[in-house]
């Protein structure tokens, strides 16, 4: 007798496995995920090349400087501190001060990335900004795979990074036409984007907490020394130092 037994009509065979997505498919969903944040980098460039060259810097010097350092918040402080003939002292120590951040934020996303050989990870962090590691970070969070879709990561990083450079290149091209573009409210709207990527990625106040101690320090560090960018270094240490704090215990064995 065959060891096989016949499946009964009322029994369901077993479903395939799902397959898994292909790279491209991938890509195309993490610059599909990109595109709200995308549109709000628009404005947000164009105010920042308008800027630049009001400043003295050449049309394909600002593009120039968005592509090799892609942290929009150091272009700003480097910006607004540039003079003729510039403090490239000044304007290093603040960018690596407000570039700080990006320390805890590489360090959040390690534990995601500890399937990715670390050649491969440390050139995809050139692309990391504020927003595609926020989408990256929401994303393994919500599929609950405790890891980062590599390409996924690459597909959204590169819609921003092009939109970026893009952008700002134009807007270089047309700051001296439009003037002063911030007093229509564009430099609103990269505030606007972040905000709505944290709200994607409440988890509760406790788990909140160390958010809302950067901020306060934050706030009251840029009160009290308004001068360059220490508020951005005081608040992440104190986030830091809060997230270490109110960390759960591992029990005792």
């Amino acid at each position: 007798m065959s060891a096989v037994q016949p499946t009964s009509a009322g029994e369901d065979l077993a479903a395939p496995p799902a397959a898994l997505p292909t790279t491209a498919q991938e890509v195309r969903r993490g610059l599909h995920a990109s595109l709200p944040v995308l549109l709000g980098f628009i404005p947000f460039a164009l105010v920042l090349g308008a800027q630049a060259v009001q400043k003295g810097l050449g049309i394909w010097e600002v593009p120039l400087m968005t592509g090799l350092n892609f942290a929009g918040g150091s272009e700003f402080t480097a910006v607004r501190l540039w003079s003729s003939p510039p403090h490239l002292l000044l304007i290093a120590a603040m960018s690596l001060l407000v570039n700080s951040r990006h320390l805890l934020m590489s360090a959040a996303l390690a534990p995601y990335l500890r399937h990715v050989p670390r050649r491969r990870a440390l050139a995809a962090l050139f692309f990391m900004c504020d927003e595609s590691w926020a989408l990256v970070l929401a994303d393994a969070q919500r599929r609950g795979i405790g890891r980062v879709s590599l390409p996924y990561y690459l597909g959204a990083s590169a819609g921003l990074y092009l939109t970026w450079v893009l952008f700002t290149g134009l807007g270089a091209a047309l700051g001296p036409v439009i003037g002063d573009v911030e007093k229509f409210g564009f430099d609103m709207a990269f505030t606007a984007v972040f905000l709505v990527l944290l709200r994607g990625m409440w988890r509760g106040m406790r788990a909140s907490l160390p958010w809302l101690v950067s901020l306060g320090v934050a706030a009251l560090t840029y009160r009290l020394m308004p001068q360059g960018a220490w508020y951005v270094a005081a608040g992440a240490v104190a986030g830091l130092a809060s997230a270490a704090l109110s960390a759960p215990r591992e029990p005792q064995p």
